[in-house]
């Protein structure tokens, strides 16, 4: 089955005084290119994480995203009332012995210094680790379902611009005959034109046939058909193809470029161009393909 490396999947679970919202977005890489950004509590399972997506998502430019959000009035945020008084006591004596008016933003100013405001680092649970591990697992599956509908598509595309290419290939056969008749001709009209009066003809039969079969296109035809025919076969394999049909498609034109320069007839080259219009499609699809 094919796959497109583009998608995108989210999950989200109520854990006791917090929400945790899990996004995972994908784009096409020649890797697997993995960007996390993770709350402070669950930093220390950033390896598992990265595991998790590697072996499940294989390539892409992957952003995977986990963020909390507080839902009770508890917070891990606290200050220090005994300081703040403490400060204020300060302030105001100072203030006093000074003759200088406190301000009305005093409160502000105290919460700015130092230890009034302390951080409490909370501890992780295992078991709201177990229920957020199985979260990331079906965000993972949302990505992967998001993959095989685009793949749906890129699979429809490719196998279109692949029949075009096989179909163009059947036309070159009618212009074969024309195509050595029209060589023949050529050959003996440049002789007439360098004035040569005596032409031993089996040994010109002999360099015609030699010149003729370094120009058959024979083989090209039935390597190119064989290519696209196995293009066809691997697309709907079950494991990741994206890589394979990138060298299946090199080898396509490679054959496609042969039979270009071997045509030497205005109508064959025609739709060598167009073969190679469909190819170009081929690829830049193929650059999106897991």
């Amino acid at each position: 089955m094919i796959k497109s490396m583009t998608g995108y999947g989210k999950a989200e679970c109520e854990l006791s005084q917090k929400k945790v919202t899990i996004e995972i977005k994908s784009l096409n890489s020649k890797q697997m290119d993995l960007n996390t950004r993770i709350s402070l509590l669950f930093r220390e399972k950033d390896l598992e994480i990265r595991r998790e997506l590697s072996d499940k998502l294989v390539r892409g430019k992957v952003d995977f995203i986990l963020y909390t959000e507080s839902l009770g009035e508890d917070s891990a945020t606290k200050i220090n009332a005994g300081i703040v008084s403490s400060y204020y006591k300060q302030l105001e004596k100072i203030s006093s012995d000074l003759n200088i008016p406190l301000h009305d933003n005093i409160l502000q100013s105290i919460l700015a210094l130092p230890e009034v405001v302390r951080n409490e680092r909370e501890e992780l649970d295992d078991q709201e680790w177990k229920s957020i591990l199985v979260k990331i697992g079906e965000a993972i599956e949302a990505l992967d379902r998001f993959r095989v509908q685009e793949g749906a598509i890129l699979r429809q595309d490719l196998i279109v611009n692949i029949n075009i290419i096989t179909a163009l290939l059947a036309e070159v056969d009618q212009y074969e005959a024309e195509r050595v008749t029209r060589i023949k001709e050529k050959i003996y009209d440049g002789l007439k034109d360098i004035s040569i009066e005596q032409v031993n003809e089996n040994r010109l039969e002999q360099e015609m046939i030699f010149y003729l079969e370094k120009m058959d296109v024979n083989e090209e035809k039935v390597r190119l058909l064989s290519h696209c025919n196995y293009f066809l076969e691997t697309i709907d394999l079950a494991e990741p193809v994206g890589k394979k049909l990138g060298f299946i498609s090199q080898e396509i034109g490679r054959e496609v470029n042969t039979l270009g320069s071997k045509a030497n007839h205005l109508e064959m080259q025609k739709l060598v161009i167009r073969m190679k219009d469909a190819l170009e499609k081929i690829k830049e699809q193929l650059l999106n393909v897991l």
